[in-house]
Order: C-alpha cells, then structure tokens, then sequence
C-alpha cells in the first residue's frame, strides 16, 4: 500500500517567539536542535519510515530558499517535494493534497513541530489507517478535565471518554479528499484533518499515541524535544 506524508510548515509559530541559538522571531519549524531545524528532525522520522513512499513539505514562499538549501546539505535517502503553503493549515494540507502522486492509497498528516514521533507510531497508524480507513494517535489525559463557560466550570468531563489528539493523522486518500470538497463547500475550518473527516459522518479509529510525540509550543518544550531527539539516536551524552 503506498503512503504519502504531508507536513504543513507554513506557520508562524506566534505562540512562541524567541528562538533557540539566538535566532529572534524565526518561525518555530526553523528553530535549531543540535545542527538541524525542528522542521528537518521532523522530515527525517518519516524518511525513515519503512511505510512512506513520498514526503510532501507545504512552506511559505519565502522560507523555501532556506529549506532547499537544508535539503541539499542533508542528502536524505529520498527526495522531499516542496509546495506552496496557504495562509492557514487546512489550505497548506490541501495544496499538498494537490501533489499526490497517482497510485497513492493513503495519506498521513503531521505536525511540522512534532519532530520526537517515533518511527514505530508513524507506522501503527497508518496500519490502522488501512484497516479503517481513518486513524489518528492519542492520548488519555492524565489531568480532571472540565468544560468552563466565562471563567466558570458547567461540567467535569469523564477522562475515560476523552483523549488528546496527536499526529500524525492518516487517511485513505479519497476520503480526505472528500473531506476538504465538503469543507470547502461548507465553509468547514476543522481544527485537525480528523475533525474534517468527523464534519462528513465518518468514523476515526484511535491508537494509543506517544508521551513523547510533543508539540513544541513553548520556549521550554526545546529542552524536552532535545533529550527525546538524543536518546531516540543513542546520544545520552
């Protein structure tokens, strides 16, 4: 079964604006960890993915350059096409969507800034993606959950009920077509892929995710990827 990735990194990262080795106001995905960019860390986890055929990258016009010029010095074992992102995920997913190869059964989806997933995730996923046609990795929370209303609590969500959302998430390639025609139609804007295919009715299988497949949100969270990335390579040092 062939297997296409797509990253969208045409974010701007506002949450988070001081970079790492100096760099001030560059969008997260280019941020450095040991010698390479987040957004790099993250392609190479899906080179090395036995399941992926091809890896599709959605940027900003102006951030190419730099990440053709990173791809170059890292010679990776296959090739990383480059589209044109949109102003907002769900636009950059479906340009790369538009570069697909032909022959390509399903389709993975994963954050730009999610660049600890281990291998062995990536290829649960989609294994459940060819069985159901839909899957997505999460995980249990560990806190109380409540739904709050103007600063006030209206409910406490049963935990058992409830899981965090991660990616990547994977899907038969006609469906999630199909789920941005309708989001499209239906001036839909989902949070996640998954949420464009729950807008049609159809169901998602999920598989337990990782406590390591962390989204780097905040300055701190680059100390954790960073030991997550060492020790994935056998660097504890």
């Amino acid at each position: 079964m062939r297997v296409a990735a797509i990253i969208p990194a045409a974010g701007l990262g506002t949450r988070m604006r001081r970079a790492a080795e100096g760099a001030e106001k560059s969008p997260k995905q280019f941020l450095r960890l040991d010698g390479s960019s987040i957004l790099m860390h993250t392609v190479r986890k899906f080179v090395a993915c036995p399941s992926i055929g091809e890896i599709i990258v959605a940027l900003r016009a102006q951030d190419r350059g730099r990440f053709e010029q990173e791809l170059g010095e890292a010679a990776l074992a296959r090739p990383v096409v480059l589209v044109e992102g949109g102003r907002y995920r769900q636009e950059s997913v479906r340009n790369g969507l538009e570069r697909v190869s032909p022959g390509v059964e399903l389709v993975a989806v994963h954050d730009a800034v999610r660049p600890c997933v281990p291998v062995e995730l990536i290829e649960r996923v989609i294994q459940a993606a060819a069985r159901t046609g839909a899957a997505i990795p999460g995980l249990p929370p560990v806190e109380t959950v409540k739904q709050v209303e103007n600063t006030r609590i209206r409910t406490t969500l049963p935990r058992e009920r409830i899981v965090l959302a991660q990616t990547p998430q994977v899907f038969r390639l006609e469906l999630l077509r199909r789920a941005y025609q309708q989001a499209e139609a239906d001036e839909f804007v989902g949070t996640d892929e998954a949420s464009l295919v729950e807008h049609l009715e159809v169901d998602v299988s999920v598989v337990p995710g990782s406590d390591r497949n962390i989204k780097i949100t905040r300055q701190s969270d680059l100390a954790l990827a960073q030991l997550f990335l060492r020790e994935a390579a056998g660097d504890h040092g």
